[in-house]
């Protein structure tokens, strides 16, 4: 069964899967075959370990499992073994725990700012004024922001991201400042690109200081606050998906879905009730 892992991550590798998917799928199938201990796989097996998976994570984690696993059975030739994923029904809404608003990242920024976090204030400010992930942070380079066009290449698409002015002349004041010259603009002490831990650490240490609630500062909802605001102002959800770079416009709905009080106030607003009760009662 190990020999056959190795055999698949070379295979996923082969597909030029990005690394973080080579190393979820072999992960997940490599827990799959510690929970065998030397059974034999069937779909009854594969049903017992998909309960099991149920009983101890949130459906959304289940269904990225057996993703994994499913990939893997095709790959073997036994397709006989997959099995459904669980049925989820989507939020309506954004949940308000989750929602990071536009007054909440203006009090994040200032907090950075205040702190001393240039490098944060700066990476943040990018990530949502382009809505670009904060995998692809390392294609802002001194060459992007002097031309204000940055071309981002994920997941074998190529797509272009034009930096707002503004932001553009912080970027080069911030790279002039620090020496950097070429390459990316956003680097570590020695010199490589920073990644999303890096970020996300930093992020998770300012919310105690800005005193904005945890679950809602992490680098992705940046981007979520660009699609919301973005389709806010254009309501052009198809523009924004090829911005954001989604293959699907159902991808970028999820972007675009707002809080259940936005909503409540929107449906109060209509003017559909008539409370003739209260009326004659005057």
């Amino acid at each position: 069964m190990l020999q056959k892992i190795k055999e698949f991550e070379s295979y996923l590798i082969s597909e030029e899967k990005s690394k973080a998917t080579v190393m979820k799928y072999t992960h997940d199938v490599t827990v799959f075959a510690q929970w065998l201990n030397g059974q034999q796989i069937s779909k009854t097996v594969v049903q017992e370990y998909k309960q099991l998976l149920e009983s101890e994570y949130a459906s959304k984690s289940v269904n990225s499992v057996l993703s994994s696993l499913n990939s893997f059975f095709e790959w073997i030739n036994h397709p006989e073994y997959r099995v459904k994923s669980l049925k989820i029904q989507k939020n309506t809404f954004i949940e308000p725990n989750r929602e990071l608003t536009k007054a909440e990242y203006d009090i994040l920024l200032k907090t950075a700012y205040e702190q001393g976090k240039t490098r944060l204030y700066l990476v943040m400010q990018t990530i949502c004024a382009t809505g670009i992930r904060v995998s692809e942070l390392a294609y802002i380079t001194v060459d992007a922001v002097k031309s204000g066009v940055a071309s981002i290449k994920c997941k074998g698409k190529n797509r272009v991201i034009f930096i707002p002015q503004k932001l553009c002349k912080m970027l080069l004041r911030y790279t002039f400042t620090n020496g950097i010259k070429q390459g990316s603009v956003f680097v570590t002490r020695t010199g490589n690109p920073i990644d999303r831990s890096n970020i996300w650490l930093e992020m998770k240490k300012l919310c105690e200081k800005a005193g904005v609630l945890a679950s809602k500062v992490f680098p992705h909802n940046l981007r979520h606050l660009f699609g919301r605001v973005y389709y806010a102002v254009y309501q052009d959800i198809s523009r924004l998906a090829d911005i954001l770079g989604h293959t699907s416009i159902n991808t970028t709905r999820i972007y675009t879905a707002e809080s259940g009080e936005v909503h409540r106030k929107r449906v109060q607003n209509l003017g559909l009730i008539l409370d003739i009760c209260s009326d004659n009662s005057t």
